[in-house]
């Protein structure tokens, strides 16, 4: 049987010279062999890319990444989203403009794969995926560290409880960097306008690897939100977005057992643009998190977007220390499980991804939006608006 094929639109970013870096990682990976990575039963095709605002920038984008013809090459949305070609769109615009671009795409009736952070606020995640839901439509959050071969088997070592009950997470991913030499005021990562700061960018996915171990393997009926959030922020003079933020969680359960325990479980999620999670960039600092239960702990080493080693450590007297290495295939970024779990879900026809549903990121947001509030971090009206169309 021949693999089942997607075909994909690119809505790039709108503040880059090209359609953007995270959209050209995207599409080339998507134009790998996918039997490098030992897949058969789906397969990828980029048939239009779109500038907001330059055909031309589009075309380049298409003849930079390698992108064969036939690609269609767009100087608008609009016209992507009208393309009859196209199954799906993935939006890689900033966060600011995820809400207004998804629900474009939404609108248009195509299926979307959107960038994290998802949206800027829950009540843009909620709207949606009730949209979605309304329209028969598939959408995911792009958390592509959660389809990595190295997440999946950490997530099933604890859900068979080879560390036992787990009770605290430790998560960091920050970048050290000079950021007024190097970011400004308007670049993506410290501009208000775009959503800026560490949280939503970096802190998503220090959140990720407490949601993926504390929450996510749990059945889903058993999973509950956070019982409490703790968090201190720290925000860039210049302009005001965070430039670092720490949160403490607790939840209400424990996994994988779910057994009753005084402290139930607790989580740090750290971010940071001034420290580096790994100063030298060799992985010296190892690990980037660390997941502690009753009978051991599983260490994941950096970057915690995308880790390529863990180690699994018994109690004292209860086995070997198991270091596990997941280099990935060619010199590929790993963005193409979730592309292949997109296809998957929509060969089958389902509306959300089981490893990624559309509560959790709804509920990710809510904890996020708790943050900023006690962060006193705010963004501009218009990108925090659930009014749809809202020109930005």
């Amino acid at each position: 049987m021949a693999p089942h094929n997607v075909r994909w639109g690119i809505m790039g970013e709108t503040t880059l010279p090209a359609t953007g870096g995270i959209a050209s990682t995207f599409v080339r990976d998507l134009l790998r062999d996918p039997s490098i990575r030992g897949t058969a039963d789906v397969s990828h095709t980029v048939v239009a890319v779109a500038s907001s605002s330059h055909q031309s920038r589009a075309e380049k984008f298409i003849s930079d990444t390698g992108i064969p013809t036939p690609c269609a090459a767009y100087g608008s949305y609009e016209e992507l989203v009208a393309d009859g070609n196209v199954d799906v769109v993935y939006v890689a615009t900033p966060h600011s403009h995820h809400f207004q671009n998804v629900m474009q795409v939404l609108e248009a009736g195509k299926h979307v794969l959107c960038e994290k952070s998802f949206t800027v606020n829950a009540a843009q995640a909620k709207i949606l995926c009730e949209t979605a839901q309304k329209k028969n439509l598939f959408l995911m959050e792009a958390v592509w560290t959660r389809y990595f071969p190295l997440s999946i088997q950490v997530r099933e070592l604890i859900q068979k409880g080879a560390i036992g009950e787990v009770l605290r997470v430790v998560a960091d991913n920050s970048f050290g960097d000079d950021v007024e030499e190097k970011w400004g005021t308007e670049h993506r990562m410290v501009n208000k306008d775009l959503a800026g700061g560490c949280l939503l960018d970096l802190g998503i996915y220090s959140l990720t690897w407490v949601f993926q171990t504390l929450y996510h393997t749990l059945p889903r009926a058993q999973r509950k939100p956070p019982s409490a959030i703790s968090a201190h922020m720290a925000l860039y003079h210049l302009t005001g977005a965070d430039e670092a933020t720490t949160i403490l969680l607790s939840f209400p359960t424990s996994t994988p057992s779910n057994l009753p325990h005084p402290g139930q479980s607790q989580a740090v999620a750290m971010t940071h643009l001034r420290l580096s999670t790994d100063p030298d960039e060799r992985n010296s600092a190892r690990p980037a998190i660390r997941i502690q239960g009753t009978k051991g702990e599983i260490q994941v080493d950096g970057p915690a977007f995308r880790p390529q080693r863990y180690r699994l450590i018994p109690k004292k007297g209860e086995g070997e220390i198991k270091e596990v290495d997941f280099p990935f295939p060619g010199d590929a970024m790993g963005m193409f499980w979730e592309a292949d779990e997109v296809a998957r879900c929509l060969r089958d026809g389902k509306l959300e991804s089981d490893t990624l549903p559309w509560e959790e990121s709804i509920v990710i947001m809510e904890v996020m939006d708790e943050v900023r509030r006690q962060g006193g971090l705010t963004y501009p009206e218009k990108i925090e608006s659930t009014v749809y169309p809202t020109q930005l």
